[in-house]
């Protein structure tokens, strides 16, 4: 007696890798769609975060915190990232201390002052050989004197000066204090990055899985 055996559906080996490839593709896009849908929600917390710790944060720092998605591999398991592009953040995430010489402008909390900013006013007094440093308290201060061709460059620090001293106008020569020269500073703990990420990953895993429930 003859027997002839035919593979029919997922029987067929054919058939077979080509469902399994459709269900992988399916599988790797909701499960990608799930974490870009939950990411955002993610970083808006972390962003909430740093904004109590920051208290003055501008928004331009605070969307630098975002959630990314890496799924461009078809055979690797999508991946989420959240994170920032600023390579100093982390020292406010972790606390830690920074050594070395520094300048710290001297300025209101409210009144803040980039890096390239200020270097563009310590390059400009120095360029016009109005800048010194004196003794005071124990501590090297960079001082300047109000004069009209550096009226620009100091326009901040006279304001803070005239906010510190309660005198609605300066006189010519007045000196003004700039920034502090410190060898060490130490930065505390800010806001708990991996702690907001850890806290959200049940909702993570929730959406995951309702997505492939669907698939």
């Amino acid at each position: 007696m003859k027997i002839d055996l035919v593979a029919e559906g997922l029987l067929d080996r054919r058939r077979f890798v080509a469902w399994q490839n459709d269900t992988h593709k399916a599988i790797h896009a909701a499960v990608a769609r799930a974490m870009r849908s939950t990411g955002k929600e993610m970083a808006e917390r972390v962003r909430t975060d740093m904004r109590a710790g920051f208290r003055q944060a501008r928004p331009t720092f605070l969307r630098s915190m975002r959630a990314k998605v890496f799924d461009a591999k078809r055979e690797a398991f999508p991946a989420i990232y959240i994170g920032s592009k600023i390579p100093w953040l982390g020292l406010h995430e972790q606390g830690g201390t920074i050594r070395g010489r520094m300048l710290i402008p001297l300025l209101p909390q409210h009144r803040r002052l980039g890096r390239k900013a200020f270097a563009r006013v310590v390059e400009a007094l120095m360029r016009s050989g109005n800048a010194y440093f004196i003794e005071k308290n124990g501590r090297r201060i960079l001082m300047a004197e109000n004069i009209t061709e550096n009226a620009r460059a100091l326009n901040r620090f006279k304001r803070a000066e005239r906010e510190r001293s309660g005198t609605k106008r300066l006189r010519r020569g007045h000196e003004i204090p700039i920034a502090v020269l410190v060898h060490r500073v130490t930065l505390r703990k800010r806001f708990d990055l991996r702690g907001a990420v850890r806290a959200d990953l049940p909702q993570l895993t929730a959406a995951i899985r309702k997505a492939m429930t669907r698939v």
